[in-house]
């Protein structure tokens, strides 16, 4: 495919210097920004919206149209695109016009917009939807997949799921079937196990296509610390990975493993139980998250607070929404504005933005 070059003008913002590791997009009034950890200004709030930094690189809205600022807040590509996906491998795909095409970091085309949509590089391969099928092309523009397929996901573990006519299969990255299409529906592999839905029901398959854990529930998350929350009729309980109920099914909901608990709703209220189903922490609570940083997340009556592993509180409810720890930091909203925390509860940055999101790093 044929390269060309998109001019554009370098413009500076008036911004202080990403000087710190992490920032977060922040809005003040209706203008989006970037802050810095210490809660100022890294740029100036100035964009209709904006992403968070990929490579290097954070996209925003100005005027209607997308473009790219760096982490020092100079524009790199002007505003010029309808839409834009984060750059992954190098690449962004951008849409101008009605098609979609690739820029690089400079904002130059290196595939030329010519795609009804177009997905994120993963594994050196992009998914990109022409004529109404899907298909796959390498970081020159060539096709190595030609469009063929309904719909499709993202390579992951060397396999993609995609669908032909009704049914979804696996191939590899020259496209030739790894899992001939056989299921309702198909997700990525992770950690060798895919999860598949045949009849109705889910299960999980290895990479050659076996059933390790056949088709039988209704509802099934992916495997977290070596559990699944799984839901056959109306109660979840937790597999291992050869299928066997580790603990029985028996609540009304239930989250993900993370630090060796899991939260899980018994009647009404949310509780958290450990890996061989004991009550860690009664169930008491209207809504809960998982334990990050020994730290987790919950609702009493119309509040949240932060227990710990016993249940105890370490800050007590008084957040209308309350989110998981990030870097020793947790993102709160009081008084419909939202500030950050630290694990005593003491605000590192006083609530003040009406739309923010959590910290994640510059570079």
């Amino acid at each position: 495919m044929k390269k060309f070059t998109l001019s554009f003008v370098v413009i500076f913002l008036s911004v202080t210097v990403f000087s710190q590791e992490y920032i977060a997009c922040a809005r003040k009034e209706k203008e989006w920004g970037y802050i810095d950890e210490s809660g100022k200004w890294a740029v100036n709030p100035q964009f209709e919206h904006v992403q968070s930094i990929s490579e290097g690189l954070a996209a925003f809205r100005s005027n209607g149209e997308w473009g790219f600022v760096d982490k020092v807040g100079k524009f790199i590509v002007n505003p010029q695109f309808e839409a834009v996906r984060d750059f992954h491998d190098g690449l962004a795909a951008v849409r101008k016009g009605k098609e979609w095409g690739y820029i690089d970091k400079e904002g130059k085309w290196l595939i030329n917009p010519q795609f009804e949509k177009a997905m994120d590089f993963t594994e050196g391969l992009a998914a990109i939807s022409y004529h109404g099928d899907w298909g796959f092309i390498d970081k020159n523009g060539a096709y190595i997949i030609n469009p063929q397929f309904v719909r499709t996901g993202d390579f992951s573990e060397n396999l993609a799921a995609v669908q032909k006519g009704r049914e979804w299969g696996y191939i590899d990255n020259t496209g030739a079937w790894v899992i001939n299409p056989q299921f309702e529906d198909a997700e990525p592999f992770i950690d060798g196990l895919a999860k598949v839905r045949k009849a109705g029901e889910w299960g999980f398959i290895n990479n050659s296509g076996k059933y390790e854990i056949n088709p039988q529930f209704d509802v099934a998350h992916n495997f977290s610390e070596g559990l699944a929350a799984v839901r056959k009729g109306r109660d979840w309980g937790f597999i291992d990975k050869k299928g066997t109920y580790i603990i029985n099914p028996q609540f009304v909901d239930a989250g993900d493993f993370s630090e060796g608990l899991a939260p899980i709703k018994k009647g009404r209220d949310w509780g958290f139980i450990d890996k061989v189903g004991k009550y860690v922490v009664n169930p008491q609570f209207v809504n809960a998250s998982g334990f990050v940083g020994g730290l987790a997340a919950v609702q009493m009556l119309k509040e949240w607070g932060y227990i710990d592993k016993k249940g105890n509180w370490v800050i007590n409810p008084q957040f209308e929404k309350a989110h998981d720890y990030n870097n020793k930091r947790a993102m709160v909203q009081k008084a419909g504005e939202i500030g950050w925390i630290d694990k005593t509860g003491t605000y590192i940055i006083n609530p003040q933005f009406p739309n923010a999101f959590d910290f994640f790093k510059a570079d």
